[in-house]
């Protein structure tokens, strides 16, 4: 059962139209259903809150440069294009921090009402409104590296101390004595009594 089908104590409850304000919202009045129908638009948006990982993601509010292409097709509206995103985190073997630019490759197709297709997650057309947020959502999280690094030789931190290896590559400790042996350590040295023999 849809939300628009679900009845709550008598009244149907409307589904929730996407904000109009939000830069991810886009009015698709001026693009006809007639299948074959092109409009571009070229805008930028703010970014949603919580758009990214936990180590690495887009800050909220930062500027999402969107590249799009609308298409009026029989099923509904196909988005294709790009959005640029402001990457920020930290490297995951040193911990220090990391901020990049990326682009993401967007296209979605947006069902009319009534041309619902069998995908139970297809995205629809709200009114004459569609709502990139989800979109750009999956694009950015599926586009995130794992476990990101500031460079691809990060020497990372020293396991001992906690030094970054990259600002003193030849950070070095005396290596540790075995506790089982630790009374041996003086042996081999001169005691006073060997040295005033000699």
């Amino acid at each position: 059962m849809t939300l628009s089908n679900r009845v709550l104590k008598g009244s149907v409850v409307p589904p929730r139209l996407p904000d109009p304000r939000s830069g991810l919202v886009l009015d698709t009045h001026e693009l006809s259903r007639r299948a074959g129908e092109q409009v571009e638009v070229t805008r930028v948006a703010e970014a949603p809150a919580e758009l990214g990982i936990e180590v690495i993601g887009v800050p909220p509010g930062s500027p999402v440069d969107l590249d799009l292409r609308l298409e009026s097709v029989v099923e509904g509206i196909l988005v294709t294009g790009t959005a640029v995103v402001r990457l920020r985190g930290n490297c995951a073997r040193c911990l220090g921090e990391i901020s990049s630019t990326e682009e993401v490759d967007l296209q979605e197709l947006f069902c009319y009402p009534g041309k619902e297709l069998d995908d139970a997650e297809a995205m629809h057309v709200e009114g004459e409104l569609i709502d990139l947020e989800p979109v750009l959502r999956d694009a950015v999280v599926l586009d995130l590296p794992f476990t990101p690094l500031c460079r691809p030789d990060c020497a990372g931190l020293c396991p001992t101390c906690g030094a970054n290896l990259n600002e003193d590559p030849a950070h070095s400790h005396d290596e540790p004595i075995d506790p089982r042996w630790a009374d041996l350590t003086g042996w081999n040295e001169p005691t006073n009594e060997t040295k005033d023999k000699e």
